[in-house]
């Protein structure tokens, strides 16, 4: 047990309330319904470049906010998914052929909306032989030569099968911040996302770090799917041990009766006694709550955990790498 761990006595957390599949959200997970100009005109940028957004085809709570605020997650590489994770509300099927003019797309989309910071995801593309990862590329270096002053957080799939050359070409192109969520503990994977492997996902993190240690890296959990207490917190030790630099924790929501159930509504107190243990632990930065995703409010974290990184760079007397 970790000295973390140990800190559990003194800092409680506050058991889940049960849910039953189709039980009333609880009131701190309510959302007001998308609407207003700003939000219209969003939806009609997306649509206008052929673009999905993660925002509408994950069904995300925070779209009304994020959208109003003229942010939105594009998703590259179609809006079929070759997979079907059991939490996941993006359709699974066989993709269409690779958009040529997906990336300069995004990168126009990311000039009109006057983004300083964009969160770029994708399905999972198993039927390519590089599993997408030159289409990331591409994106990346539209968005450089588009709009360069644009920070840039990608949110990738697991690569099966091809991790080490997609992640290696991907880290080359030099993004700000590498996500690749670990989604929940290592009992859970067999049936909420049957298609992954928990210590593969890790050795990417890893890897990503290893091949260029100034690269921000990422990785959340869903929460409310049946977890324990120290099997999050043992999600939380490998992901240090793997160096990941920021931690987001966030409610589970049944997109639709089809999906893995609800278990647990975990609350806000929960939520916060978990970012505490994750602070202690280690992490730069920690999101911890109800709402949390991993695009929601991912530009003023970035400020934040480049600012965190300074901070723990001065205090060891070493230099940020530009």
């Amino acid at each position: 047990m970790s000295e973390a761990d140990s800190a559990v006595a003194s800092f409680p957390i506050p058991g889940p309330t049960p849910a039953t599949p189709r039980a009333r959200k609880p009131d701190w997970i309510r959302v007001k319904a998308p609407m207003g100009v700003a939000f219209a005109e969003t939806r009609d940028l997306m649509r206008r470049l052929n673009l999905a957004t993660v925002c509408e085809e994950a069904a995300c709570p925070n779209i009304g906010e994020c959208w109003t605020k003229k942010h939105a997650t594009v998703m590259i590489l179609g809006d079929t998914c070759t997979r079907a994770c059991a939490f996941c509300n993006v359709k699974t099927g066989m993709p269409r052929a690779i958009d040529a003019l997906e990336p300069q797309h995004t990168a126009d989309a990311a000039a009109e909306l006057g983004l300083q910071h964009i969160v770029i995801t994708s399905v999972d593309r198993d039927d390519l032989p590089d599993g997408g990862a030159s289409q990331f590329v591409k994106v990346i270096e539209a968005l450089r030569r588009t709009t360069p002053n644009t920070t840039i957080e990608i949110l990738t799939p697991d690569f099966r099968n091809k991790a080490q050359a997609a992640v290696e070409s991907i880290i080359q192109a030099r993004p700000d911040v590498y996500n690749h969520n670990l989604e929940t503990v290592p009992r859970l994977y067999p049936t909420i996302r049957p298609g992954a492997r928990y210590y593969a996902s890790l050795r990417l993190l890893e890897s990503v770090k290893r091949h260029d240690p100034s690269i921000f890296t990422k990785s959340g959990m869903m929460m409310g799917l049946g977890e324990d207490r120290l099997e999050v917190h043992q999600v939380m030790d490998d992901m240090r041990s793997a160096d990941v630099d920021f931690l987001t924790l966030g409610q589970y929501l049944q997109p639709t009766p089809r999906h893995a159930k609800v278990i647990d509504f975990v609350t806000p107190a929960s939520f916060n006694a978990y970012a505490g243990i994750a602070r202690a632990k280690g992490f730069l930065l920690v999101a911890s709550s109800p709402l949390t995703r991993s695009s929601y409010h991912a530009g003023d974290d970035f400020a934040k955990l480049r600012a965190a990184r300074a901070e723990k760079l001065a205090r060891e007397g070493r230099a940020v790498r530009p």
